[in-house]
């Protein structure tokens, strides 16, 4: 059993623990329709739920700006990335705002003076700046050393130094009895202030925001205080911390730099980090990122899918993507974004994790998929997907890859157009269908003797009808083009061209249980299929599941191994720590420092060398046949 008051009251109520603000609500109400004359000017109970709601929305704009990392790529203190485990810890990290809702609340009906206050009163910011240097800052310094002593910080204040990379959200992630000492100081200069008669709700709304937000700036791993206003004004040094000041404390030595806001009390003290401006010159030059090993060049899928971003909505980038209600009403922000993007954007970093001390990062070219399908636009979409080559180049990248449509064979020839161009090209073009065609291929069963391939003269049609053919599989490739058909047949060595069949309707496929599907296919066009059939794919996007008598794979996809770091979202509707199988396939080429492009048709003969290479490196398949490759 842990130790008193160490755990949240609400801790297992999930989202309930949102109905505490119930009776808040149901008072403004109140006062709304059946109090007369009533203003919600004066309605406490509003200005907590407003505050409240104020102070949220400001935590999360600083973990955006935090995870915005085509802007902070440079001035990041930590270079790993939050993971699912820190995200997971932190997700109830508004806990305080409720907590100190509740205090205020009572501090409120408990003190007749916090009632009827001014709206602006000047005298009191003055009042509670001094109360705030003179009582609240040393205070919470004495405290904050007290709680490293080792039964508090063992059972109070070890959760919080629990997450390994501090953001804004890490704020909130800290024990009840913590908050309860920050809201003390919080109201110290509130109360002082209004004791003496120069209270106001200026005051209140002015005093918590300013210090939520300097706490957020503390935490937000992102040195965004200029170096040159210490140099310009030395003093300065002393009445602001910074970014990296604060960091110190949660990765080098605990024991140092405990202020709140002013390093001067820790210099008083004698614990100020001796790194703490050397450190921060360094991190404010903005010179500290990092070149990557690998990239991995995604595109949008849709509007709403947009803004699975961490630097949008950090809880909702770790799940798997669907679209849910309360992403309406940013629709119109995303759409007025993605505009914006379309007109001037190059590709920008979207994510990155570590894998085998190696950075991989994944870049996004601002295109939505539909445009992919809009003539008139292949022109410009194969000149952002060129800029981002020409830069990871550049720069110093080993590989790059190739998401779906980037690479599509109608646009680009699957990379070869951007080799052929550039043929001095020292960063390598992956499209990875390499290992696609290999993970598809492995979810066939081994005993399955016949299958229906859609899309069998694409890229990886073929590949998978010239493959599974010399495992003696009877393949059915539906394609109305005789000449296609017979340059693939003629590809196959001699003794298995008669496993491969052209078949040009879709009837032809109503006895056979496997299909492979790499087009489009409509309701009607599936119901050829007998009951029981498994519908393998690899068309982007993915065919819906009309029937319930047949099942569905995914889309070809394999787990990253155990060791990858940093690794905090989902890439678009995969599991956690899941990539598509294209993503996947430039991972292997990066770990296996091979110096080929992988571009244009697929080597049949090298399906195999790049399956194997993937399961010694670690990487699995999410959903595994029986084939032994």
């Amino acid at each position: 059993m842990g130790a008193p008051l160490s755990t949240w009251p609400w801790e297992n109520l999930g989202l309930f623990k949102y109905l505490l603000y119930g009776p808040f609500v149901w008072k403004v109400l109140y006062e709304v329709f059946y109090v007369e004359d009533s203003n919600l000017k004066f309605s406490w109970c509003f200005h907590l739920l407003l505050l409240c709601g104020l102070r949220g929305f400001l935590h999360v704009l600083w973990n955006s700006f935090s995870n915005m990392l085509f802007l902070t790529r440079n001035r990041r203190i930590l270079q790993q990335g939050v993971d699912f485990k820190q995200i997971d810890k932190e997700w109830d990290w508004d806990n305080f705002l409720i907590l100190q809702t509740i205090i205020a609340s009572m501090a409120y009906y408990m003190l007749p003076f916090l009632q009827n206050l001014p709206s602006w009163n000047v005298k009191g910011v003055i009042v509670a700046l001094v109360l705030h240097v003179g009582i609240s800052e040393p205070l919470y310094y004495w405290v904050h050393r007290k709680f490293h002593g080792d039964y508090l910080f063992t059972n109070y204040h070890s959760l919080h130094h629990s997450s390994p990379v501090p953001e804004s959200l890490t704020v909130g992630h800290a024990t009840i009895v913590e908050h309860a000492f920050i809201s003390v100081v919080i109201g110290i200069p509130i109360l002082g202030a209004s004791v003496m008669g120069y209270g106001s709700a200026s005051l209140v709304y002015g005093y918590v925001l300013g210090f939520d937000f300097l706490r957020c700036l503390g935490h937000c791993n992102v040195e965004v205080v200029p170096h040159g206003l210490f140099k310009t004004f030395p003093f300065m040094k002393y009445l602001l911390y910074t970014p990296t000041y604060h960091s110190l404390h949660h990765t080098d030595n605990k024991d140092t730099n405990f202020c709140l806001f002013m390093p001067l009390f820790d210099a008083l003290g004698h614990t100020l980090n001796t790194k703490s401006w050397e450190l921060h010159e360094s991190f404010s030059s903005g010179k500290c990122s990092r070149v990557p090993d690998f990239v991995f060049l995604a595109h949008i899928v849709d509007v709403t899918s947009s803004m699975h971003a961490q630097f949008c909505l950090r809880s909702f980038a770790s799940l798997p993507f669907r679209t849910r209600f309360f992403l309406i009403p940013f629709w119109p922000i995303a759409i007025t974004t993605l505009l914006a993007m379309w007109v001037r954007s190059k590709a920008f970093l979207f994510s990155f994790y570590y894998l085998r001390d190696r950075l991989h990062q994944t870049w996004v070219v601002p295109r939505c998929g539909f445009q992919y399908f809009l003539p008139f636009a292949a022109e410009g979409i194969n000149k952002k997907i060129e800029e981002a080559i020409l830069t990871a180049d550049k720069i110093g990248v080993k590989v790059i890859s190739l998401a779906a449509l980037n690479k599509n064979e109608a646009l680009n020839g699957g990379g070869k157009l951007f080799v052929d161009k550039h043929p001095n090209l020292r960063v390598r073009v992956v499209h990875g269908n390499t290992l696609t065609a290999a993970v598809i291929i492995d979810e066939i069963p081994k005993d399955v003797e016949e299958v229906f391939l859609t899309g069998a003269t694409s890229k990886l049609g073929r590949a998978i009808a010239l493959y599974l053919c010399q495992k003696k599989v009877k393949v059915l490739m539906l394609t109305l083009s005789a000449d296609r058909f017979k340059r693939i047949q003629k590809e196959a060595p001699q003794e298995y061209q008669s496993y491969l069949v052209q078949v040009t309707k879709y009837q032809a496929a109503q006895h056979c249980k496997t299909w492979i599907v790499g087009k489009w296919i409509t309701p009607r066009e599936q119901s050829w299929a007998p009951r029981g059939t498994h519908f393998h794919q690899f068309v982007v996007p993915p065919i819906l599941p009309f029937r319930r008598d047949c099942t569905y794979g995914e889309l070809a996809a394999m787990r990253l191994p155990e060791d990858v770091e940093g690794l905090g979202s989902c890439e678009y509707t995969m599991e956690r720590g899941v990539v598509h199988a294209c993503h996947a396939g430039g991972v292997v080429h990066s770990l296996e420092g091979w110096t080929h492009h992988e571009v244009g048709a697929i080597d049949v003969d090298r399906i195999d060398v790049v399956w194997k290479a993937a399961l010694k490196h670690g990487l699995r398949p999410v959903s595994s046949g029986s084939t032994g490759k």
